[in-house]
């Protein structure tokens, strides 16, 4: 039980940690393409960042479910017996 509960906790710290790695090289990639289109036509600056604003929050919801789910193979193993 201890070997299951150990790589329980291996694989969701490796889940997060990916997890955040690939969260900051899109929104920095993404901030770079926002750069570049308000500096080529800087009066679409609000369209622009309405739309990012949109992705940032769908991907801060996946963010919450990934804990949500991290949360219940912590508590509510389904490998585990008692």
């Amino acid at each position: 039980m201890e070997t299951i509960l150990s790589n329980t906790a291996l694989a969701i710290g490796i889940m997060i940690g990916l997890c955040f790695l690939g969260i900051g090289i899109g929104i920095g990639i993404l901030g770079g393409r926002v750069a570049e289109a308000i500096g080529r036509n800087p009066e679409t600056k609000n369209d622009v960042v309405h739309s990012v604003m949109t992705i940032l929050i769908v991907t801060a919801v996946f963010l919450l479910f990934l804990f949500a789910f991290c949360f219940l193979l912590l508590f509510f193993n389904p490998l585990v017996t008692y």
